[in-house]
């Protein structure tokens, strides 16, 4: 069992008390059990135990970092001069990553613009792109037992391309999304990291999967199946549909999950309303029959059940269900659905969504600027 060093700082859901009441209690989350980062505008972040209901604080100070991603206890974040780091929540320790100059490749670099804008250059035509800053940033994390590895994938949105490094590297490589790419692979809309393996959501709704295990010059192997046409999702039902009529769609998400087994699911989520957060869930998978070259219909399969196991959207996979450790089963673990793209305006959203009961347990009164669910290994 980890040993954490959180002090606990409030009863949960209101957090002003924290400034000022101080306890020497000690937070020791049972292994594998479901956490919630709350980052706030004005003090960093702080974790939320569902267990007790309390909220406790970091050991180190977080504020001014920016959560891209996470993998067990281990979080990749990025600070206002856009140095990208490996940090412990539970601990002061910190792996430093590669600037984000260091990135080689075929047809792009990065080059600094001031502290805290980067901007990349095409090599051919040594024309610019816009300068980005930390807020333009996404990333995947994966971090294996005992940190004997790790993966790291970034990109800025709407660029053409991903970096990424494994433990020991001093640079960053290229994954080109678009140059060089089968047309219906090109684009970014979602990703999700689980080991050497990166699945990537393209634009065109097919789906990209590279093996990052390799040794070669760029490491990179495509490994994605090769379905003739798209992923087409079934309509919503008449009833969902009257009720889209009435509530309105203020947005909506497209994201991508990897089960235990490696099977890969789409997972559409509906925002309805404004004033108060009305949420939708629909969960998809391929049917194998599109494999055969015969099949001209590559209408998605609605997943029902996810068996005796529960999926957390903000880490893209599956986990067993433990009624012991606080992980219901056949439900989604959702904050927000716009991780990688942020083309539709989102709130966090932090909630359980039981897909048996089709019903959904919000955390209200959040005052937060964003949130995300983590499983301490």
């Amino acid at each position: 069992m980890e040993r954490s060093t959180l002090k606990r700082t409030s009863s949960f859901p209101d957090p002003e008390p924290a400034k000022a009441l101080r306890s020497t209690l000690i937070l020791r989350p049972k292994f594998g059990s479901p956490l919630l980062m709350l980052i706030t505008e004005e003090d960093g972040c702080r974790i939320y135990n569902p267990e007790d209901g309390m909220v406790y604080e970091t050991k180190s100070d977080f504020s001014g970092y920016r959560f891209l991603g996470s993998s067990g206890k281990w979080f990749l974040v990025v600070d206002s001069q856009l140095k990208l780091y490996i940090v412990d929540v539970f601990s002061e320790e910190r792996i430093d990553l590669p600037p984000l100059e260091s990135l080689k490749g075929s047809l792009y670099k990065i080059e600094r613009v001031g502290e805290n804008k980067v901007r990349n250059i095409l090599y051919s035509d040594l024309s610019p792109g816009d300068p980005h800053t930390a807020e333009d940033l996404r990333g995947r994390l994966w971090v294996g037992d005992n940190k004997e590895d790790y993966v790291v994938v970034w990109h800025f949105e709407m660029n053409d391309f991903l970096g990424f490094c494994k433990k020991g590297d001093d640079h960053y490589r290229e994954i080109l999304t678009r140059t060089g790419v089968r047309r219906e692979l090109r684009g970014v809309k979602d990703m999700v990291l689980k080991g050497y393996s990166l699945y990537v959501l393209a634009i065109r709704d097919f789906i990209r999967h590279l093996d990052l295990s390799g040794h070669g010059e760029d490491g990179i192997k495509d490994v994605s199946e090769n379905h003739k046409l798209p992923m087409w999702m079934p309509s919503l039902s008449r009833d969902e549909q009257l009720r889209v009529n009435i509530d309105k769609i203020s947005s909506s998400s497209e994201s991508i999950a990897v089960t235990r087994s490696g099977q890969v699911l789409v997972v559409c989520s509906y925002e309805l309303g404004n004033s108060e957060v009305h949420r939708m869930f629909h969960v998809y998978k391929r049917d194998p029959k599109d494999l055969d070259p015969k099949t001209y219909l590559t209408q998605l399969l609605e997943v029902h059940s996810l068996g005796d196991e529960a999926l957390f959207l903000d880490l893209g996979t599956t986990v067993p269900a433990d009624h012991t450790r606080g992980i219901e089963p056949n439900s989604i673990y959702f904050t927000r659905g716009d991780r990688i793209r942020h083309r539709n305006p989102s709130r966090p959203d932090i909630c359980v969504f039981n897909l048996t009961t089709k019903t959904i347990k919000h955390s209200h009164n959040l005052n937060v600027k964003d949130a995300r669910w983590f499983l301490p290994s």
